[in-house]
């Protein structure tokens, strides 16, 4: 897949009433979703996801760690893990950490990097805001879907 047809494929989620579509080709995973709060899609590249090594039957049901955050109050945005990988504050060990609590972001600024099967992926903010919290360690795995960040819009 290259990137004309992926260009054609954000376009026809543009003008449709399709909210999200997936499509994977060899390997090459594409998700396009419409964000709810733009008109303008989103695009999330990613591998499959990998199934578990061992099946477990828990004997009791299992909380979901930090998956479960409370909901954000009016006018905070989640910033969310588009991948499974592992986290990291910085570019190098030694390099100061991208962002910071009370740090003010643009769209397009790098928060953070997700490394995933040995690609470093930039996450970048997609609103202005303020950072208010940072809920993952460096160096910690996460998982699709996990906040990783949360701005605050109206500042």
């Amino acid at each position: 897949m290259d990137i004309r047809e992926i260009q054609r494929l954000v376009k026809m989620v543009e003008r449709s009433e399709i909210t999200e579509i997936e499509i994977e080709e060899k390997g090459f995973k594409v998700r396009i979703s419409k964000q709810s709060n733009h008109s303008e899609p989103a695009i999330i590249y990613g591998a499959p996801p990998m199934p578990p090594a061992i099946p477990q039957l828990p004997s009791a049901p299992i909380p979901e760690p930090s998956l479960a955050e409370p909901a954000p109050k009016a006018g905070i945005l989640d910033v969310k893990s588009p991948m499974v990988g592992t986290f990291y504050r910085s570019p190098s060990p030694d390099a100061e950490s991208y962002v910071r609590v009370g740090d003010h972001v643009e769209p397009g600024r790098v928060l953070c990097i997700v490394e995933a099967m040995k690609l470093m992926n930039e996450i970048e903010a997609e609103v202005s805001g303020t950072i208010t919290e940072i809920l993952t360690e460096n160096t910690q795995p996460v998982e699709f879907g996990q906040i990783l960040f949360r701005i605050d819009t109206s500042r």
